[in-house]
């Protein structure tokens, strides 16, 4: 027996060598590279928006932590903490009373462990139970207590050790809970700290601050009891009067940067490191929109609200009314009817062709292949000029130019201008009765407003480590040529109109404006996108299940939602008249050569029997005053891109509502088109 105790003793102490030579230094044993990444995001100044993942706060000297703090946690996780060799003697007599009295019971033992064991299970092991991991536990606690002092020890652990929320170390739970460092801390404040130990989640001050507060007067009076505090100075103590600092509220930035963090796999290298993410959105932009979002979707509906500036940096993304109640992001996630918004695509291919904002198109009657679009007002205006039908929005116009130019020229520019998903090419695809999203919406008139030339919306502007080396900065992407400059003239020209005349009229904001109203059938859907002083805004509002919302017209709440937000957002922005009128060249004057890019086109103008020249047949597809490019000719942006940075349409969250786009629509009212499905205004 003796002889059989002499060679556990010596294999205990061989293990506990081998421990030691294997364990890391101090130094490197304070670097908390191991405790996961984290993220820090901040915006376009530089305010910290949100933290993700372990936050740790600074690390903290042995002496530069509160004696209050050292107590406290001493007297509540290892009372005898200055006197053992790294496991207790008597805790562990303890368990081996507990292990033999439950023989065979199946109960599992619990408690015993040092601080010295808890450093050693937090660095080096699992938090899974099993006898085997118990014995590491203790061999390794005790060559930890062979190479390091007790107050490394203590310093380790109160600099290591999880207090829930995200906080890892005293310091960062001191901000996180308290809002200060934590070599102030107070001795009511350091007793809630040592209680979160034993149950971070279930005594977390955010989350029950009663049960924080009730912990800690069980520390208080442990202390008391074993000689650490006074019996006075606990009872000088109350943890009513503790002042808690409340969570962090996870409002609308949170859609923001959800959609923006996942680019992070493509523009940097994996890495462990604390990083720090530069993004583009403006804060005061941020709280403008969701104000505007909040006081204006109507009750029982959602709001969404995506703003992009020239160059396509997001300023502010609102995916929601309540990111707590729903992280289902609508502005880049859902797919909606975009209803007269779509006409933008309508009047881009008719201004391509060669038409005019003053040409006269007539509002009558029409059928085409059995579909006859009815405008809203139940009324026909005779002819009318291309600049009235598209702000007053007549649907028969728009299906006229459909069927003169090919819907699938139509869906064609909606590709060329970024709308990515598959768009119909019925005759009611003009009234927009194809789902696309909000923010490829805006998108596209951003475009417009960048006089035809593309806008790819970003979000990060750079990436940093924490001591300040540069991963990534955002380079400005190749542009291209979607129109011709004098097409997005007219086009503006058009969309001006619309907000000073048409439906768009509560939009105006005492400055130039110009966009589109969107209504779907029965009020289903309501949209309102425009720009002004350069930065381009779409606004959408809706139910998650598709359900009528009683009242809901793109020219009431969405541009109500729009002005609100932007007469904050342009405030302190120049003002910028429109270029609406942009000379064309003249193309048939005579041949010419003509230079497109690289390439040498000889032309001739083409004329009529009479002799007069016609503008609507270019041989180059990308001819300014032409007709679109054919499918597969044009320049579509490549779609396995687009879904990589804006995602698809993914299942709304658990509980939330599902979209019964699948189901059969209900029939619209007579005074809306009738066709293959719902058509908008």
């Amino acid at each position: 027996m003796l002889y059989a105790a002499l060679l556990g003793l010596l294999a205990l102490v061989i293990a506990v060598a081998v421990a030691m030579s294997q364990l890391p230094s101090y130094q490197d044993l304070t670097r908390r590279n191991d405790l996961g990444q984290m993220i820090r995001v901040r915006s376009a100044d530089g305010q910290l928006l949100v933290s993700l993942g372990p936050s740790f706060g600074r690390w903290l000297r042995y002496d530069e932590i509160p004696p209050a703090m050292r107590s406290a946690m001493i007297a509540v996780e290892d009372q005898r903490f200055r006197s053992h060799p790294g496991v207790d003697p008597v805790a562990l007599a303890r368990i081996a009373r507990f292990a033999i009295a439950n023989l065979g019971t199946g109960r599992r033992l619990q408690g015993g462990s040092t601080i010295t064991q808890q450093l050693a299970r937090n660095i080096f092991l699992t938090n899974k139970y099993s006898v085997g991991r118990k014995l590491q536990e203790m061999i390794l606690a005790l060559a930890i207590e062979r190479k390091f002092s007790k107050d490394q020890i203590l310093e380790l652990y109160l600099n290591r050790v999880y207090f829930g929320g995200g906080a890892y170390g005293i310091d960062a739970a001191s901000r996180r809970f308290f809002g200060h460092d934590a070599t102030t801390l107070s001795l009511g404040e350091a007793a809630i700290i040592a209680g979160l130990v034993k149950a971070p989640s279930n005594y977390s001050p955010t989350a029950d601050v009663e049960a924080a507060r009730g912990r800690a007067e069980v520390v208080l009076q442990t202390m008391a009891e074993n000689g650490f505090i006074s019996e006075n100075a606990a009872r000088q103590v109350d943890p009513a009067q503790i002042v808690v600092q409340p969570s962090e509220r996870q409002n609308s930035v949170r859609y923001f940067t959800d959609w923006a963090l996942p680019q992070l796999d493509t523009l940097i290298d994996e890495t462990g490191e604390p990083i720090d993410v530069w993004t583009t959105l403006d804060t005061r932009m941020q709280a403008a929109a969701d104000r505007a979002v909040n006081a204006n979707t109507p009750k029982g509906a959602q709001g969404a609200l995506v703003s992009l500036d020239r160059d396509g940096a997001v300023r502010a993304m609102v995916g929601g009314r309540d990111y707590v109640a729903s992280l289902y992001n609508r502005a880049a996630q859902a797919e909606r009817q975009p209803g007269s918004a779509f006409k933008l695509f309508v009047y881009l291919a008719a201004l391509e062709s060669g038409m005019q904002p003053t040409t006269t198109i007539v509002d009558e009657p029409i059928e085409i292949q059995g579909w006859r679009p009815r405008n809203s007002t139940r009324t026909y205006s005779g002819a009318v000029t291309l600049r009235e039908a598209f702000s007053r929005s007549i649907n028969t116009v728009s299906a006229k130019i459909g069927a003169e130019l090919g819907f699938g020229t139509i869906a064609d520019m909606a590709h060329r201008f970024g709308i990515s998903g598959n768009i119909s090419t019925y005759p009611s695809m003009v009234l927009g009765t194809s789902d696309v999203r909000l923010i490829d919406m805006t998108r596209a008139y951003a475009a417009v407003a960048n006089r035809g030339i593309s806008v790819m919306p970003y979000a990060i502007t750079r990436v940093a480590t924490a001591d300040g080396r540069l991963l990534y900065r955002h380079e400005r992407q190749e542009e291209r040529v979607l129109v011709a400059p004098w097409v997005a003239a007219q086009m503006t020209d058009l969309l001006q109109s619309a907000v000073l005349t048409g439906t768009g009229r509560a939009a105006q904001i005492g400055r130039p404006v110009a966009g589109k109203t969107g209504t779907t059938s029965s009020n289903k859907d309501g949209w309102f996108i425009g720009f002004s002083s350069g930065l381009t805004t779409g606004v959408w509002m809706g139910r998650d299940d598709a359900r009528p919302v009683p009242g809901l017209q793109g020219g009431t709440a969405p541009a109500r939602a729009f002005h609100d937000f932007m007469v904050t957002a342009v405030a302190r922005r120049p003002v910028q008249q429109f270029e609406t009128e942009v000379p064309m060249p003249n193309w048939d004057l005579e041949p010419e050569e003509q230079l497109w890019g690289n390439e040498v086109i000889e032309s001739e103008p083409l004329v009529d029997a009479d002799g007069n020249p016609i503008l609507s047949q270019p041989s180059d597809p990308l001819a300014p005053q032409g007709r679109a490019p054919a499918p597969g000719q044009g320049p579509t942006p490549d779609q396995t891109e687009l879904d990589r940075i804006f995602g698809g349409e993914p299942p709304p969250p658990e509980g939330a509502p599902q979209r019964p786009d699948r189901a059969p629509a209900p029939s619209a009212p007579a005074d809306r088109p009738q066709g293959r499905s719902e058509f908008p205004q």
